[in-house]
């Protein structure tokens, strides 16, 4: 297993990264679909991925309502592992019911949250924090304000933000610098070799400010994995059930799907683990999420890590998946790479 720094942290994180939104939710409809999983078996899939070197665990209040997070906390106590060896995030933002203040990254929702995530984990500060998503209503230096002061409290040790814009991550990190404040370090964001939208913004202004980049939906809940066929065919668990979201292009879906078959046979290697290993390969990666409902799961998508892709092989799945290029960028192409060289 190979290590990164967490954006322009010191911390070291796996650059696979286990997701646990299958945990709990046995009794959700919803959270069942996802994987419902019980202690026992989330105690498996932890322990089978902490012995093979991921020191990175990624979850979230609004994950079963707050079961997945009591599930990681327990299976950490169950298998008796060190805290100072695992890496623990966790997020809010996302409802945690009915009232107008129970979501949001206002100073009475993120203090409310930081206090419940403790105890459900059962620990005493978390690695990394993000807020789940903009909110809107709040304004940032209130948000990062807060966050820093729980930084200072000993609470959080470093801090995040999932589904940003990058000029909301910017103006973020702009009022912390102005103010002193503790800055987010990573942004968790959906990047596949089908669906690319970060790479027009958010991936380049990642690079240029050091930040980090934890990827959600790199199999797009299996559509990616080759269990699934253009014609409807298909079978397995995926969390997609085979049905591609109404915002992605089917054919060029199922085209990406086919340039991934193609590079397994190559490498002797499955799908789900060429999918991964090309987004391993992109520059401001940081770590991949991964989920899993089975050890067996979590033994095929840290395979990923052992994949060697040629530049060839990597380019033929980059070239079916790339983005359109839009008229702005377009036109200005050749003045701006004019000055490539000496970047």
């Amino acid at each position: 297993m190979r290590y990164k720094r967490l954006g322009n942290s010191g911390l070291l994180v796996s650059e696979l990264c286990l997701g646990t939104n299958t945990f709990g939710g046995a009794d959700s409809p919803f959270w069942s679909t996802l994987g419902g999983l019980r202690q026992p078996d989330v105690d498996r899939i932890v322990g089978h991925a902490v012995d093979s070197g991921i020191n990175f665990l990624d979850t979230a209040d609004v994950y079963a309502a707050g079961e997945s997070e009591q599930c990681v906390g327990q299976a950490i106590r169950n298998l008796a592992i060190d805290r100072a060896d695992i890496v623990i995030a966790t997020k809010a933002g996302g409802r945690m019911g009915p009232g107008p203040n129970q979501l949001g990254a206002s100073r009475a929702h993120l203090l409310r949250s930081v206090h419940d995530s403790l105890r459900r984990l059962n620990v005493d500060y978390l690695d990394l924090f993000m807020i789940h998503y903009f909110d809107p209503a709040t304004p940032l230096e209130e948000s990062m304000e807060t966050l820093d002061g729980l930084v200072r409290a000993g609470k959080i040790r470093y801090l995040g933000c999932s589904n940003f814009a990058a000029w909301q991550v910017m103006k973020a990190n702009g009022i912390a610098a102005l103010g002193s404040l503790a800055r987010l370090e990573v942004i968790e964001a959906n990047w596949s070799a089908a669906t690319r939208g970060i790479e027009r913004e958010i991936a380049p202004m990642a690079r240029d400010q050091k930040l980090g980049i934890l990827a959600w939906g790199p199999l797009l809940g299996g559509l990616l994995s080759g269990k699934y066929s253009r014609d409807g065919g298909g079978a397995g668990e995926g969390r997609s059930g085979g049905n591609v979201p109404p915002v992605v292009d089917r054919d060029k879906l199922f085209d990406v799907v086919e340039a991934i078959g193609v590079v397994a046979a190559e490498v002797g290697a499955t799908s789900a683990q060429v999918a991964l290993a090309w987004l391993l390969r992109q520059e401001p990666i940081t770590s991949v999420l991964f989920g899993a409902r089975s050890v067996a799961q979590v033994d095929d998508n840290l395979g990923a890590a052992k994949v060697v892709l040629s530049d060839e092989q990597a380019a033929a799945i980059n070239a079916v998946g790339d983005l359109t290029m839009d008229y702005g960028p377009w036109a200005v192409r050749g003045s701006s790479s004019a000055r490539d060289s000496y970047v």
